[in-house]
């Protein structure tokens, strides 16, 4: 496992055509959601742990992100892709997560995939968040979330390409499951609080070993 605090762009530089197998990716929708200080301010119903509003999620890839994202890998599941359809081409293997709940926001969240296979719906409470130890980002995604992308369309010896780590979730799956992931993250905050929780939950599960 490799993760890196670096620009996305740079990191998918240094890979020849086709590197990864599968990339699995949550890139910002360009809606300026990386933080939830409006939204409390505006809709204090919403049971959300507050997070420090960046400028992250301003703006959306540009079409130079998705070519190289294309070009490394073979395979492709992109969160929010909905937000740029025009980037992308068609695909009946969309994935749906389903949050099970009546939200006052969205009630899921759609992933393209280039799988050409049936779309699949997959029903997870947001609250696994809580019983996963809580949120540490603002579109944090449960484990258990990236664990049935990597069952359902990874395959053993996979190497799995993340250029938005985030909250670490995939990299949490990617250990339990034995994958090789590479992944990067700008941020240095988010990489930080990252790096800190994957490498508690290394420890954690050589402990009860």
């Amino acid at each position: 496992m490799e993760i890196t605090n670096e620009c996305n762009m740079e990191l998918m530089a240094r890979y020849p055509d086709g590197w990864f197998d599968l990339a699995i990716v949550d890139p910002p929708y360009g809606i300026g959601r990386s933080g939830q200080i409006e939204t409390f301010t505006k809709n204090p119903k919403h049971k959300r742990k507050l997070h420090i509003q960046k400028e992250w999620d301003n703006k959306a890839p540009t079409k130079l992100y998705f070519d190289e994202l294309k070009r490394v890998s073979i395979n492709q599941i992109i969160w929010g892709a909905n937000y740029y359809p025009e980037f992308l081409t068609s695909s009946m293997g969309w994935i749906f997560w389903d949050k099970g709940q009546d939200l006052t926001m969205s009630d899921g969240e759609l992933a393209y995939s280039s799988f050409n296979r049936a779309l699949r719906r997959i029903k997870i409470n947001r609250c696994q968040l809580v019983t996963e130890g809580g949120t540490i980002h603002p579109t944090q995604k449960p484990v258990k979330l990236y664990k049935w992308l990597l069952d359902k369309y990874a395959k053993p010896g996979d190497k799995i390409l993340d250029t938005h780590l985030g909250s670490g979730s995939i990299a949490i799956a990617a250990h339990d499951y034995g994958f090789d992931l590479t992944a990067c993250e700008l941020d240095r905050e988010y990489y930080n609080a990252a790096m800190k929780r994957i490498n508690l939950h290394k420890l954690q599960t050589k402990l009860f070993q």
